[in-house]
């Protein structure tokens, strides 16, 4: 019985960390950290628009402007058609 509620608390924990994450993905959380990373660019527009398309694909944004990619690798290896960083 012990452990068929330990097997059930680990799924369940598992499963609302996953469903957390999907939820902070929202266009809500995706514009408030793009803002803060486009805040300096030269392009605004363009920067918020493909930082926006990144995050919902990636579920994150590195901190600060440009720098910190490693924060998030599936955004730091996004590329474009041309092979060039899809993401700002």
């Amino acid at each position: 019985m012990k452990l068929v509620l330990v097997t059930f608390l680990l799924v369940s924990l598992v499963l609302s960390s996953f469903l957390f994450e999907e939820s902070m993905a929202g266009s809500g959380f995706c514009a408030y950290k793009c803002k803060a990373r486009c805040a300096k660019a030269d392009f605004k527009e363009r920067c918020f628009k493909y930082c926006n398309i990144c995050c919902q694909k990636c579920s994150c944004v590195p901190s600060g402007n440009y720098e910190n990619k490693h924060e998030c690798y599936c955004y730091r290896d996004m590329k474009n058609y041309k092979g060039l960083p899809k993401c700002p």
